[in-house]
């Protein structure tokens, strides 16, 4: 898996930006575009690796891995976490919507492939896997590096002046099922 796609399909891709409310941005392929009832939408795909942290949390004998979401956590962990893959020749980027890593990644190793349960509330949402890429400790805290083994894939839709966000809580919930029908078909 490459973290840069150097593959002839993304040589004309269109490459767009989405931006948070923090001014971060996160530059996405464009993998479809779909017209429904006036608007474009799009399925966009992060140019660079998505990475996400996991601290290790031992409890009662149980071993699991804890989504790193607070930016505080983040903020206090990026410079190691930063070192650590870059000993790898990656560069973890502060990134809209998602950690990125600029790079090439290395070979998908089974043994190092983790599945984990994003929302354990949410019966509908099916466990993802993730590759480890590394892991650290900072403060006796052990924390591993991944990235999604399957492609992250986000959406969006163009505004009047043809700037494109994601999708906005409501229309995700309205607009989500129906445009992954129609644009996963495609692929």
């Amino acid at each position: 898996m490459s973290s840069s796609p150097q593959s002839e399909d993304f040589d004309d891709a269109e490459l767009v930006i989405l931006t948070d409310e923090l001014g971060r941005q996160l530059p996405c392929y464009v993998e479809r575009e779909l017209e429904l009832d006036r608007k474009t939408y799009f399925l966009l795909l992060p140019e660079n690796a998505p990475i996400e942290i996991f601290a290790w949390d031992e409890d009662d004998d149980i071993t699991e891995l804890v989504s790193v979401e607070e930016e505080e956590e983040i903020d206090a962990i990026f410079a190691d976490a930063h070192a650590v893959l870059s000993e790898q020749n990656l560069t973890l980027k502060r990134t809209a919507f998602t950690l990125s890593a600029v790079g090439e990644l290395p070979p998908l190793d089974p043994t190092e492939v983790v599945t984990i349960e994003l929302d354990e509330e949410d019966d509908t949402l099916e466990p993802e896997e993730f590759q480890i890429l590394a892991r650290f400790y900072n403060k006796e805290q052990e924390y591993a590096i991944c990235t999604p083994v399957d492609p992250l894939l986000f959406f969006g839709k163009a505004d009047e002046k043809g700037a494109i966000s994601l999708l906005s809580e409501q229309e995700a919930e309205q607009l989500q099922p129906m445009l992954e029908d129609m644009l996963l078909d495609e692929i």
